[in-house]
Parts: C-alpha cells; structure tokens; sequence
C-alpha cells in the first residue's frame, strides 16, 4: 500500500472529509484488507453499540408494466406482454397479512412506469393499505414512478409527494439510482428519470419532511470515478436535507437481462466499493449489506466491511430474482451470521430505530439509534 492511499485512509478514519480525487484514488488500492479495516474503524465509531440490526418487510411489485426501457432489466414488461400483471387488491391483502405474521413491520412497494394508471389511483391503493394496516409501514414508490407520476399527470412534483404522504406514504425508497451520472442513464435507459430528476424526487420529499435511503448498482458501464461521483451526489444532497437514512450498494446481475454480455462484478469489487462508500459517505449514518446478490457469505463479511446493518428478511424479492439470483436466508440465519462477527442482533425499522426488545443480558443504555427521552 502507498503512501498516498495510507495518508486518505487515515484521514477518512479520522473524521476527515474526503474529496473526490481521494475517493478516485482509493479504487487503486488492492489492499482489501485494508480499505475493510478503515471502513470497520469508521462504521464502529458511527455505531459503538454492541448491536447489529435487521428488518423484516416484503418487496411487492405491484405491477410489471413499465414505460421505460432498461437494458439492465429482466422484470419489465409492456403492456402488451403475455406475462404483464397488475396485482389484485385481494392478493395484496394476503401479502401484507403474511408480512405482518411473520413479524414484519414494512412493505417495500414498487412496480414499473404504468403508462395509464393516473395519481388518484395511488393515492387510492395507499388509502386502502393504510387503513386496513395501519402498523406497517409503506416503504413505497422508487424516484423514477414518483417522477413518472409528476409527468403523466402534469401535476407539480410537491404537490404529488403531498398527496401520496397525506394517503399514507411512510418513507421513500433508493431504487431507480443505478449510477447518477446522465452519460451512463443515458446509455442503458429510455423514459426514465436522469440524475438531476432522481436527486429532485429525494429533495423535495425530504423538505416536506419525508426520510428515504439511497442506492448505487454498479459493475455495468460505468467506470470507477463514475462511482465516486454518484458518492458526491448523494453526499452533497444528504449535505443539503438530512434526509437518508441508509445507503445500499449491489452489483448488476447480467443474467437474462439485455446486458448479458457484461462479465459480473465478483465478490472483491462488492467489499471495495462498500469499503469506499463507508470512507466517502461521512453524513450517512448507515449502510446495509446485500447479501440479497452477494450470498450470505459475502453478505455477512459485509459488516466487517462498513455496514452495520444486514438488511431485510426479504419475505418477497422478485427484480433481482428475475436476473438469476436466488439467495435467500432465513431469519436465524440473518441472526447468526450477525452473531459470528461478535454483534448482538436487533430488529429496526426503516428509520433505524430498534424495534424489539433489549437483550435481557445487555445493560440497558441510551445508543447512538435510539431516540432521546
């Protein structure tokens, strides 16, 4: 390891902002142990607590017919297609009343760019949800189907955040990030929101105090200074609102999808650029692991690698399933492999507030997550 990575490292471990040319230069070092030893000194001084978290909520994609076109995709259809749905309320019922069985608190609810369906039809759905289950939360509707749904319906995107939190929005996915640079949006998309747009949907929700996580998939065509760059945006809009709450990294899945031929990112450049993004990220309090594409394995390395949280039970996963990966851990699994690191399992919500009960081993402490009395 050089001089100039040992210098950043040590700056980014001790409280120092890094800039962007530090961020570049940080994808040159091969010493993974090295950039997982920053990352973990940087997640256990944002998170002293002997506790690692994990939630437990469903993804329901509530349609597949999409408006846009993504090479990267193998879960949209058009409306045309044999194989396109649009979920049943009765069905959504019964998806939310197994979340709620099983101990979940959350749906995580999102479909493609519905060509037809106009806000009141949304704002009907949440309604309808919230009232027949007012203990979950609807973790719903990614930044690209909020910017779809300011445009169909030529309706100011304050005025379409409004409407959908007075119907009973809770929090707003990170989905549709992808990389935030337009030059790679551009190449892989069509009809979707660009960066500036993506950015404008967190903004605007956060202002009307709304909290949501962000997101990067890599490993496609994007290059390395690329990743730091959507690391800038996303650190420079955290800057501005405050409003993340968690960050969340995985890599493209090319199987099935238009862009096959893309070799797939292994586990090095998963834990490198986790790694990266917990040294560059200094005002995001949280990262989860993906062991959703990574494997548990991987996914539980992950914590040693900057996250401190293992992500969802994930009753339902479907977008990813559909490029090939089929990882599923059970939740004493989820529990133990947080247990193997040395870590007390806790179950959060999606505001990072903890949910369960305190170990009755552990003396009971005001931590860094929880609120003040």
């Amino acid at each position: 390891m050089n001089s100039t990575i040992e210098r950043i490292l040590h700056k980014a471990v001790d409280g120092g902002r890094l800039t962007v040319e530090e961020g570049c230069a940080l994808f040159e070092c091969r010493d993974l142990n090295a950039l997982g030893r920053a990352a973990n000194g940087i997640c256990r001084r944002i998170h002293p607590e002997p506790y690692r978290t994990y939630n437990i909520d469903r993804n329901i994609n509530y349609t597949n017919i999409c408006a846009a076109v993504c090479d990267f995709c193998a879960f949209y259809r058009k409306s045309t297609d044999p194989d396109a749905y649009v979920l049943p309320r009765e069905e959504l019922y019964k998806k939310f009343e197994e979340t709620i069985a099983l101990g979940g608190d959350q749906v995580l609810m999102q479909g493609g760019l519905h060509p037809h369906f106009k806000l009141d039809w949304y704002e009907d759905l949440l309604h309808d949800l919230r009232s027949r289950y007012p203990q979950v939360n609807l973790h719903a509707f990614s930044p690209p189907e909020i910017w779809h749904f300011h445009k169909i319906n030529k309706i100011p995107l304050r005025e379409v955040l409004e409407r959908l939190k007075n119907a009973g929005l809770g929090s707003l996915p990170g989905g549709g990030g992808e990389i935030l640079v337009d030059r790679v949006r551009k190449a892989m998309t069509i009809n979707k929101c660009l960066t500036d747009e993506w950015l404008e949907v967190h903004r605007v929700w956060h202002q009307i105090g709304g909290r949501s996580t962000c997101t990067m998939m890599f490993g496609h065509i994007e290059t390395l200074p690329e990743r730091i760059e959507t690391l800038e945006r996303l650190r420079q809009l955290q800057d501005e609102t405050g409003g993340f709450t968690a960050f969340i990294c995985w890599t493209f899945q090319p199987e099935h999808t238009a862009m096959a031929n893309v070799p797939a990112a292994g586990a090095f450049a998963y834990l490198q650029t986790q790694a990266i993004a917990r040294l560059y990220l200094d005002n995001i309090a949280n990262i989860q692991s993906s062991w959703v594409t990574q494997g548990p394995k991987i996914g539980q390395l992950a914590l040693l690698f900057g996250a401190n949280d293992m992500g969802s039970l994930m009753i339902e996963e479907n977008v990813v399933a559909s490029a090939g990966t089929v990882y599923y851990l059970t939740l004493e699994q989820i529990k133990n492999a947080i247990r193997e690191v040395g870590y007390i399992p806790r179950q959060r919500n999606v505001f990072y507030e903890y949910i369960d009960k305190l170990p009755g081993n552990i003396k009971r402490a005001r931590l860094p997550m929880e609120a003040s009395p």
